[in-house]
């Protein structure tokens, strides 16, 4: 299996620690729901998007990878390029985010997919980062454990110049090209992270303040890839898009 990784001072492969111009290999989010453990996938230099645009619509390369965490199907291999609403109503308050998919069509299309598909529902955000300048709450994975995906891997969608400001929705990888799945980090302070993550949306000032609630809670376990799971757990009841 695979675990997603965000590496930032937390999750996956390797970068700059929290101010110290260091490289940690448990800093980023990270997918592990494809591949090994997070401490041993290192994050590549920026890869070009494999989305192919025509007009209005995206083609999107899925690998299928097996093994979904929850049983749901594939997007279609002809997507729009569309924005979204994400209502998301979870146990610590509702999160709202305008999906960006004029910009990153692959990467929308497979969370709206999912999200119609009730994936998400009755998850929890199984890891967080609260230093200053990695503050991420990293959720999508059903089983928790942060090596859960939906069977299916989908394309990078970066451009090298990504930034991660507070309110940033992003993909976790596993460091390795186009290994994005169903997991996904929502940034509540401006972050530091290296642009190896496809930025697809952007929450309000209110969901960023419930999420700046939950960092100030603090992290209980430590978990494997660093960071660690959210002293007040967050479950998301479901995932409404408009």
């Amino acid at each position: 299996m695979r675990r997603a990784v965000i590496i930032a001072a937390l999750a996956t492969p390797l970068l700059a620690a929290c101010g110290s111009g260091s490289t940690s290999s448990s800093s980023m989010p990270s997918d592990t729901s494809t591949s090994g453990p997070t401490t041993t996938v290192s994050i590549p230099a920026t890869t070009p998007s494999t989305t192919q645009a025509g007009g209005g619509s995206a083609t999107c390369a899925w690998t299928d990878t097996g093994g979904a965490a929850k049983p749901v199907s594939m997007p279609p291999a002809t997507v729009a390029k569309k924005n979204y609403t994400a209502t998301i109503e979870t146990s610590v308050g509702t999160l709202r985010v305008q999906l960006t998919g004029s910009a990153t069509p692959c990467t929308v299309a497979s969370f709206v997919s999912l999200a119609k598909q009730g994936y998400f529902n009755n998850t929890f955000c199984h890891r967080m980062g609260n230093t200053a300048g990695f503050e991420f709450l990293q959720c999508g994975d059903p089983t928790g454990t942060g090596t859960g995906g939906p069977g299916y891997t989908i394309p990078d969608e970066i451009t090298g110049s990504e930034t991660y400001k507070a309110g940033t929705l992003a993909m976790a990888n596993t460091g390795a090209p186009d290994s994005g799945g169903s997991q996904f980090f929502m940034v509540f302070g401006d972050s530091q992270f290296s642009p190896n993550y496809t930025v697809f949306g952007q929450l309000d000032a209110a969901s960023i303040a419930v999420l700046k609630r939950v960092g100030a809670a603090g992290i209980g376990a430590a978990g494997p890839a660093g960071g660690g799971a959210p002293k007040e757990k967050v479950t998301f009841k479901s995932v409404t898009i408009s």
